[in-house]
């Protein structure tokens, strides 16, 4: 809801969002749902027994997720949970209707209906596709039914149906730029609603309504039957649009972190410093028996630890020095450190060195 905040202020005229508000919220879903995804497939891989089910059955139960908490926002906020999310709301298509807060009960059906179901068939209808084609590719083509024939020229057609339907998608959100439509997107032409931006009586509103929402004291065995089932869905729905949007800004924020623009400084952030050269000391000190990491000459091939030639000549990547293999490898499966900058090392950084005459 802080977005909701910077357009407080805004006028009757000022409520229609922005193209970059409404294709933000679009984008927000569509990177939840593989976040949670690859959360799902985690756990399955390490308790297939306890949790293999989830990842079985991920659509559905995502399915079933998304219905509870679409259903929620639009019943409370006249909003998916992206458009709340962004402060804005659904309203009545009509140009000369009210912008209040609140939907008509087919509004509300149409838009749950195509917010929740229409994404996931399409999902299971390209999976299908998939796997047929991938049947197809290393199968012997027998004599077909019609049935079957048919079936293959819907597979065949649907790359164009949805290259029709994305070039619908494109021209509608080109006509919403220029203000000749007040939809970005044909779902919202079809649950005739369009969006608007929250304003302050707004809020009061939503304010109100949950204020309203006491147990009905006189009512029913099965009214009150009804009440809890519905407190016990609306704090399930609380908490996962909480949950979700900690972990939105969380997303984004890794999003940054990896970005290619921010590469550098993330290198500048985690990389080691580079290890200092080392300092020549007196012929009697040794770094064996220091329990402090200490410089040790290296004079022109010799090991820093015994001091001779290299025998078996090992770097150690994390500082960039060579030793001796039975030196280096015993010294770190000891200290776990580099023997002269002190960097945290293990056996696993251990680079052979092969030189021409091997």
């Amino acid at each position: 809801m802080a977005e909701a905040g910077a357009h407080l202020t805004s006028t009757a005229v000022n409520e229609q969002p922005s193209v970059f508000e409404v294709l933000a919220q679009e984008t927000l879903m569509d990177a939840v749902k593989p976040a949670l995804r690859h959360a799902v497939k985690i756990l399955a891989e390490s308790n297939p027994s306890r949790f293999g089910f989830l990842w079985r059955r991920f659509d559905e139960l995502y399915l079933l997720l998304d219905l509870l908490l679409q259903n929620h926002f639009l019943s409370h906020c006249s909003a998916s949970f992206s458009e709340n999310f962004y402060g804005l709301k659904r309203v009545s298509g009509g140009r000369g209707l009210p912008l209040h807060l609140g939907l008509h009960r087919k509004s509300h059906w149409r838009s749950l209906l195509l917010l929740c179901l229409m994404p996931y068939l399409r999902a299971k209808l390209e999976a299908t596709l998939a796997r047929q084609r991938d049947e197809e590719d290393f199968s012997i083509r027998l004599a077909q039914t019609r049935s079957q024939r048919l079936y293959r020229a819907a597979v065949a057609a649907y790359p164009y149906v949805s290259s029709a339907w994305q070039a619908w998608v494109f021209c509608q959100q080109l006509l919403f730029v220029f203000g000749v439509t007040r939809t970005h997107s044909p779902l919202l032409q079809l649950a005739r609603v369009r969006l608007a931006r929250l304003n302050a009586q707004d809020l009061r509103d939503m304010e109100l309504k949950t204020g309203r929402s006491g147990s009905p004291a006189g009512g029913s065995l099965v009214q009150r039957a009804w009440w809890l089932m519905s407190q016990a869905a609306r704090g399930v729905a609380v908490s996962l649009s909480t949950s979700l949007s900690l972990g939105v800004f969380f997303l984004q924020f890794l999003e940054w972190w990896y970005s290619s623009e921010n590469q550098s400084t993330v290198k500048t952030l985690t990389s080691l410093p580079v290890p200092p050269p080392p300092l020549h000391l007196q012929p009697e000190q040794s770094c064996w028996d220091s329990p402090s990491p200490q410089p040790v000459p290296d004079r022109g091939g010799s090991c820093p630890l015994c001091r001779r030639l290299h025998t078996n000549a090992t770097a150690l990547s994390t500082s960039g020095f060579v030793f001796c293999y039975p030196c280096i490898y015993t010294y770190v499966k000891a200290n776990r450190r580099c023997p002269v900058t002190g960097y945290p090392s293990g056996p696993q950084h251990l680079i052979k060195i092969y030189s021409p005459d091997s």
